[in-house]
């Protein structure tokens, strides 16, 4: 009789845990579908140690990154892209946020204008080798013009930023396939340089392209704009500054 009690027991404790498993993958399967910060949130609540948290958890922090993202774009301000990174410090929106801070500091600087023609570009490839190709890039972006270390070319003419990073110059040349990939059309024909700057924070790589008009300076960065791509226009800096 106890023996027959139990086996009753046991398979109570069974079907009690199946039916809690089918429960809550029945949640993470509305969870899913709904795809939103408060369903996520909810889940990991009901369910902290569940078979599906971690995968919760990642998606409510993805959400999370974004929806902070575009709030920082919506305001469009340094003070917002600052407000994001303390949030979000090693995010996948993290580098486009210190891009755009350090474009709006380049931007406010009185003379607007590039580092001095003495300062060394960086990150240039000795001679006949390939700068690194960015994961799954390097088929589309093929044809997309080498940085190259014409310093002399920013004492004449306009110039425009497209990013500052401090991880490297490799990351500036990343940048720059992402960018020709996505716009080629606007990109066509420039030619990018990079160019290491010591600055308070370090050593920064500035991704530029020299040689321009204004009004092909201005126009680019307008049309990058619109395309939600961060871009400053630099001013030309006079020879006899650098006599």
């Amino acid at each position: 009789m106890y023996r027959n009690l139990w086996i009753w027991a046991a398979m109570c404790v069974v079907l009690i845990g199946l039916s809690g498993c089918n429960r809550e993958r029945s949640d993470w399967q509305k969870t899913r579908a709904a795809n939103d910060t408060g369903s996520y949130a909810a889940f990991v609540k009901k369910y902290p140690h569940g078979s599906f948290t971690a995968q919760a958890q990642a998606r409510l922090q993805e959400l999370t990154e974004d929806s902070d993202w575009q709030k920082a774009r919506d305001a469009n301000t340094a003070a917002s892209y600052q407000a994001f990174l303390l949030q979000h410090p090693q995010g996948k929106w993290s580098e486009e946020a210190r891009i755009r801070i350090e474009n709006f500091a380049l931007a406010q600087s009185p003379a607007g204008s590039p580092p001095a023609a003495g300062t060394p570009a960086a990150g240039t490839p000795p001679a006949g080798t390939q700068p690194p190709a960015a994961p799954n890039q390097a088929a589309s972006t093929a044809h997309a013009p080498r940085p190259h270390a014409k310093t002399s070319a920013l004492r004449g003419g306009y110039a425009i930023q497209l990013g500052a990073f401090k991880s490297g110059a490799a990351a500036a040349y990343r940048r720059w396939r992402v960018l020709f990939a996505h716009d080629r059309a606007i990109l066509h024909g420039l030619k990018p340089v990079v160019r290491a700057t010591k600055t308070r924070a370090g050593r920064l790589y500035r991704l530029q392209v020299a040689g321009l008009s204004a009004s092909r300076a201005r126009s680019v960065c307008r049309r990058l704009k619109a395309h939600s791509q961060p871009c400053v226009v630099l001013a030309p800096v006079h020879r006899r500054a650098h006599r």
